[in-house]
């Protein structure tokens, strides 16, 4: 299906289907290319070379924040808005770009210039030039940062192409680079090629979409700069406070308990990216559908629709966490990671959060809602820091578990009131889906536990995972979730699969 044109020659992109499933690929893309990368880096580098590199991005990575100073999503909620004027979101962009330019060139000057300081500070002198590759990569990644706008426009194919150009190239580069002897600093330029490429790709594939006028011409501001860093100092503050929130619980349990806890802790979490990623496309192909002031006004409906799908699929993967942890860990962790199984398994309601609250909380965002956002976020840092510093040195790690679990609960449903209360929602669907969902994901999970996790009797994983999943399905369809109707495209839909992949 091509991108549809309205009467003023502006992109409407594709469907909502469409930008889900290239959203999706998108974030597969970059983990399939990011982990060989790092399995390679690790091997190659050693613990030595594989710690400065990771020092000299953790370093970096505190200030790219302030480098991007909520400018993507805040351009990306102004294009959602005009996304019927070509010319209107041409110069959005352009001011939008303008910005990013003089915040990230002089974020990335500054850390290039301050990395000998740094690196006398930590008594390292092999961290110089990494920090001064990885703030070139800062640069690029900053201006890739808009390839959100292209969820804005609901091109996502567009988004999967920048981050398969810059996934290649980065990872090309950074063997290249260290097979030829250059070690971590190899690694860090590769990145900075990797990123380079990919905002170069972002602005060429904007100017392909919306044409040369997305290109600032100057220095001068247009009449939209006010608002887009109105908007994107609100959007700094909050996603400044997700940060800490997402780090909080690896500083506290670090000060207590040590570095091995925070392993402990730590790759359960990555696994938990790759449970997310649903929601995350999901939100993507359906939140700026949501924008206020675009032609055609928010698409409720989608959002409804959206809303029930996650709660749905985070129930499924949910049951899957509860039931099956240990060998979830195993499998996408390894043997030595096995005490966090009971990590995982301890963050399963926020695994089950953080489907639908990635969809509310970037709909409230492309709804013009950020101040009201402002408080929600704050809260939830204060209430996991607290949170953390009880429980963490009496119960250990499994306290930032609780810490995360009960602050997210309270992020997510907070959010879901913004948006209702800006869209006049009817969430008493939402909450029989709610209850339904919790009734089969039991189901799910009393019938995984049944067949056990344990890898010396294979068959019975394949056959526990698809009699549980059936059993998933049955009660949906049993409680009125699912129609027949329903269940009969969904099956019909399947055999078309298989032949597309052959």
């Amino acid at each position: 299906m091509t991108a549809t044109t309205s009467a003023a020659g502006s992109p409407q992109g594709h469907t909502i289907k469409r930008n889900v499933a290239f959203s999706f690929l998108a974030q597969i893309t970059g983990a399939a290319f990011t982990a060989g990368l790092t399995i390679f880096l690790a091997r190659k580098l050693g613990s030595e070379g594989y710690g400065v590199l990771s020092l000299a991005i953790g370093i970096v990575g505190l200030v790219t924040l302030f480098a991007d100073f909520g400018i993507a999503n805040s351009v990306s909620k102004f294009v959602a808005e005009h996304r019927g004027d070509r010319e209107r979101t041409a110069s959005v962009l352009a001011d939008g770009l303008r910005l990013k330019l003089i915040a990230s060139v002089t974020v990335a000057v500054l850390m290039f210039a301050l990395a000998g300081p740094i690196a006398s500070a930590y008594g390292i002198p092999a961290l110089v030039w990494p920090i001064r590759g990885i703030a070139v990569a800062l640069l690029g990644q900053s201006v890739m940062m808009l390839s959100e706008v292209f969820a804005a426009c609901a091109r996502a194919d567009l988004q999967w192409r920048t981050a398969l150009s810059e996934s290649a190239t980065e990872t090309t580069a950074s063997i290249a680079l260290v097979l030829a002897g250059a070690g971590a600093t190899g690694a860090a330029f590769g990145q900075a090629i990797g990123y380079l490429v990919g905002g170069g790709m972002t602005v060429v594939l904007l100017v392909g979409l919306l044409g040369p006028k997305v290109l600032p011409r100057g220095v001068r501001f247009g009449a939209d700069a006010r608002g887009i860093a109105t908007y994107a100092s609100v959007l700094l503050i909050i996603d400044g406070a997700y940060t800490v929130f997402s780090q909080i619980d690896v500083l506290i349990i670090g000060s207590y308990l040590g570095t091995s806890a925070v392993g402990l802790f730590s790759a359960p979490m990555r696994l938990i990216i790759f449970l997310s990623y649903p929601g995350t496309a999901v939100a993507t192909g359906v939140a700026p559908r949501l924008a206020r002031g675009s032609h055609d006004g928010p698409n409720v409906p989608a959002f409804m629709a959206a809303l029930r799908l996650l709660l749905i699929v985070q129930a499924a993967i949910t049951a899957f966490v509860l039931g099956w942890a240990p060998l979830l860990v195993e499998i996408g962790l390894g043997s030595q990671f096995a005490k966090s199984a009971a990590v995982l398994r301890a963050l399963a309601p926020y695994v089950f959060l953080i489907g639908f609250g990635t969809l509310v909380s970037l709909s409230a965002n492309y709804l013009g809602e950020a101040r009201r956002r402002l408080p929600v976020a704050i809260v939830t840092v204060i209430v996991n820091l607290v949170l953390d510093l009880l429980l963490v040195p009496r119960i250990g790690v499994l306290g930032g578990c609780v810490g995360t679990d009960v602050a997210y609960a309270i992020y997510a449903p907070a959010h879901l009131l913004i948006c209702r209360r800006v869209l006049q929602l009817d969430l008493r669907p939402a909450l029989r889906t709610l209850l339904r969902t919790t009734l089969a994901g039991g189901v799910l999970t009393g019938i995984l536990f049944l067949f056990g996790d344990s890898l010396s009797e294979l068959w019975r994983i394949p056959v526990g995972a698809l009699v549980g999943t059936v059993a998933f399905a049955a009660v949906l369809l049993l409680t009125g979730e699912i129609t027949t109707a329903e269940a009969r495209i969904v099956l019909a839909r399947l055999p078309l699969v298989g032949r597309s992949s052959r």
